[in-house]
């Protein structure tokens, strides 16, 4: 049949691609200098100001946000699938370097202390993610220290920090205004000196070495990860599963009910920090002045107080009152980070779970036999290898739901967005499908945005891989949901009950599935307006409000899904 699908992978997109691919299969070094000028010539929608002469501000902060603290220093990144395969390629034993992580991407990383960064890589999306950062990262450094060296011999650098004359001073000698700078200095906090001393001393000169890239390395790791989960939860491999990708607290929270149940010393916590904005919001939420939900402001006074020192000691008492409840958590810290979650239905308490779950007749799940296996969402590709091997090696799967980040090109951050077409840019397959979600199932418990169903969206490679016209071909072709993850799992779900691997560039629809699925988006991301992204704000409202609504929708689906399964009937 006739078909028009948006084309969109520019030359200088495909050409950055070849390149960057070509050079890893090198067994040596290869430098990202090598990289700069083809990196330049894609004109990256996050990196527009490459060629300028001023620092891309935004670019340079959204790879260091993005990279392990320790960049600094590194100037030699290794990627390999597999903490063994660093030892056979003789690099050593990662696992005794010292853990590092990025703030915003999670990625096992090891740093040796000196000079060499080691990642963990679930697929090929990490490297179309990690080999830009780096060049981002590198273009941006270069000119900064073309800049500082500009600077007057005497200049006073070491008080910019304390001295706010020198400090915007700084601002016009690097080419940026005053709040750009203080941008920078609020993202590297206490190191802001340290850093622009080093920067100034010398020009970046990184080097990026890929151990092996083949199809059956990246198995081979899946196979790793999936078996240290079989090992806790042995019952995975006989039992029906209803499979989800989201993250690691929102099912969680809202089955075990730990955060409701430690109200008091949590309202505590939040009177000892003396937290303003957070004490005026819940004042807000009691008084009914603000329509924020009040479980989802303690799920996120929770997070706060376990990462402190006297929080910690509830991480155990958390742990086994999840245990009470059905609730097993098994750590991936040997394979890539994904972590993983078994909720074994049955064992759910009833009374202890989200009270806009609990509104729903419950009583039949003390028969059941399913288990709900979350995982901690992947990165692009590694979405189609693991639900590949949870397929291949678990029970029965009864359904699976996808809930995951994404940029709207249509709506604002804080919306959810329900596609029902997929285009994906892995494939070219354009995917049709009848998702189980409709904006009446996630409306009631979002306060802040508006559902957006019936939508396109797009799965693509990389962040840094689109451009202005990229992204207007999308949305002149109607798709406005652009994210990583749709895409691959849609093609792990095709041969999930198709007898053939997925197909290449044909249109594909979804139909008499053997299982449920469903499909959510929350927006984090504007990037036509250039809005700021979710983690911008303090509060981190925009993002509780939708990944709770999201949950609640999926957490309810499977429950309706499965009373209808022990009743004998079939819920559509």
């Amino acid at each position: 049949m006739e078909r028009t699908v948006p084309y969109t992978a520019s030359e200088e997109v495909e050409l950055y691609l070849r390149t960057y691919y070509s050079l890893l299969r090198s067994s040596s070094d290869v430098q990202i200098r090598t990289l700069e000028e083809v990196h330049s010539a894609t004109h990256s929608l996050l990196h527009p100001g490459a060629r300028d002469e001023a620092p891309d501000l935004s670019a340079f902060i959204y790879s260091i946000l993005r990279l392990p603290e320790c960049i600094v220093q590194a100037d030699h990144v290794v990627m390999g699938q597999s903490a063994e395969m660093f030892r056979q390629e003789g690099i050593g034993a990662v696992e005794t370097w010292q853990p590092v992580s990025a703030r915003a991407r999670r990625r096992r990383c090891y740093f040796d202390g000196e000079s060499t960064l080691a990642c963990i890589v679930a697929s090929r999306s990490d490297i179309d993610d990690i080999v830009p950062l780096l060049t981002a990262y590198q273009v941006e450094w270069r000119k900064l220290y073309r800049l500082l060296n500009r600077l007057p011999a005497d200049f006073p650098l070491a008080e910019v920090e304390t001295n706010a004359e020198a400090r915007a001073s700084l601002a016009t000698a690097l080419k940026m205004n005053l709040d750009d700078l203080d941008r920078l200095r609020v993202v590297w906090g206490s190191a802001f000196v340290t850093n622009l001393e080093r920067i100034a001393r010398k020009p970046r000169r990184l080097r990026v070495r890929l151990l092996s890239g083949t199809l059956n390395e990246y198995r081979r790791a899946t196979h790793a990860w999936w078996e240290n989960i079989e090992k806790a939860v042995p019952a995975l491999r006989e039992r029906p599963v209803y499979f989800v990708s989201s993250n690691t607290h929102s099912l969680v929270n809202l089955f075990s009910g730990f955060a409701l149940q430690h109200r008091d010393r949590l309202l505590q916590f939040l009177e000892e920090t003396q937290d303003t904005a957070l004490l005026e919001e819940w004042v807000g939420i009691q008084a009914q002045d603000i329509p924020s939900s009040q479980e989802n402001f303690l799920y996120y006074v929770l997070k706060k107080f376990l990462q402190t020192s006297e929080g910690a000691a509830y991480h155990q008492m958390r742990l086994e009152h999840e245990r009470a409840c059905g609730i097993t958590r098994v750590d991936s810290r040997h394979y890539f980070d994904v972590d993983a979650q078994v909720i074994d239905l049955a064992r759910v308490r009833t009374d202890w779970i989200d009270p806009r779950i609990a509104d729903q007749p419950l009583d039949a799940l003390g028969s059941s036999d399913a288990l709900i296996l979350n995982i901690d969402y992947p990165l692009g590709l590694a979405a189609y290898n693991i639900l590949s091997e949870v397929a291949t090696r678990a029970g029965r799967i009864l359904g699976v739901y996808v809930m995951g980040k994404a940029a709207t090109l249509n709506g604002v951050i804080g919306d959810v967005m329900i596609p029902n077409v997929v285009h994906d840019e892995h494939t070219r397959n354009t995917y049709i499908i009848r998702n189980a979600f409709a904006a009446a199932d996630v409306a009631p418990y979002l306060v802040y945005g508006t559902v957006l169903d019936n939508q396109k969206a797009v799965t693509v490679r990389g962040t840094f891989l689109q451009n202005a016209t990229y992204m207007d071909v999308f949305y002149r072709e109607g798709y406005t949901d652009i994210e990583m993850e749709a895409g691959p799992y849609l093609s792990a779900v095709y041969e999930m009950y198709r007898p053939t691997r997925h197909p290449v560039d044909e249109i594909v629809y979804f139909d008499r599935m053997p299982f449920d699925f469903g499909l959510l988006h929350y927006a984090s991301d504007t990037p036509l307006s250039k809005g700021k992204n979710l983690g911008a704000s303090s509060l981190s409202y925009f993002g509780m409000d939708p990944t709770y609504a999201t949950s609640l929708a999926i957490l309810r689906r499977i429950l309706l899904m499965e009373q209808a399964r022990l009743a004998g009937t079939e819920k559509g």
